[in-house]
């Protein structure tokens, strides 16, 4: 609980003031924090106030040690942190800690005009997710599977480099070329013996009409 009437008070004012903005937090009833800038802004920054016992006749602790700040130059905190604590004397002995949190919003650019802005590139994006591309690889064609005894014969035609000596297929041209050569003179015989046999036909229909 608040240490005094006057924190009840402020701390009813905060609740109803900030219901809603997800840039307060409550961390206790003496405790609180403000972000300044939206979320993703490279100069957003978090003031934390707490109150001590005496608090508002004494001043408040005002702190950016927070993990948000770890950004942000300690040159560049201790100068907002100074520029709060004239605002701190000047509301002395009166609830402050609204008029605070909107002070830092009002001022945030000038407070961080030296900040320099830190782009950092996400890993996820420069390197693409995922499986890469493979090209795909030719469909290897099917080899004839030779037999054993095929094997054994294409073997003993080639030479100590396992290469196939000139001519090895000679017989088998050879043996084409004889059998295209029966082949032909069969034709011709066959068709010689036809044209013999329509000629002797024709000898004996002219001699029975005589």
């Amino acid at each position: 609980m608040a240490a005094n009437e006057d924190q009840e008070m402020e701390l009813e004012a905060l609740r109803s003031i900030y219901e809603g903005d997800v840039c307060f937090r409550e961390l206790s009833p003496v405790s609180f924090q403000y972000r300044i800038g939206e979320s993703g802004d490279p100069k957003a920054f978090l003031i934390e106030v707490s109150w001590p016992e005496t608090y508002p006749q004494t001043a408040p602790v005002i702190s950016m040690d927070a993990f948000f700040n770890n950004t942000i130059s300690s040159a560049i905190k201790q100068s907002i942190l100074d520029k709060l604590m004239v605002e701190v004397e000047a509301n002395l002995g009166t609830a402050m800690t609204y008029t605070l949190f909107e002070y830092a919003k009002d001022n945030k650019e000038v407070f961080m005009e030296n900040q320099p802005v830190n782009t950092v590139t996400s890993v996820s994006n420069s390197i693409s997710i995922g499986t890469p591309e493979v090209p795909p690889s030719k469909k290897k064609e099917k080899k004839e599977q030779l037999s054993k005894t095929q094997k054994r014969k294409l073997a003993d035609k080639t030479d100590n480099k396992g290469e196939l000596p000139r001519g090895w297929n000679w017989v088998d041209v050879i043996k084409h070329v004889s059998i295209f050569k029966f082949s032909f003179f069969t034709v011709k015989k066959i068709c010689k013996k036809e044209q013999e046999l329509l000629i002797l036909d024709s000898n004996l229909q002219i001699s029975q009409k005589l």
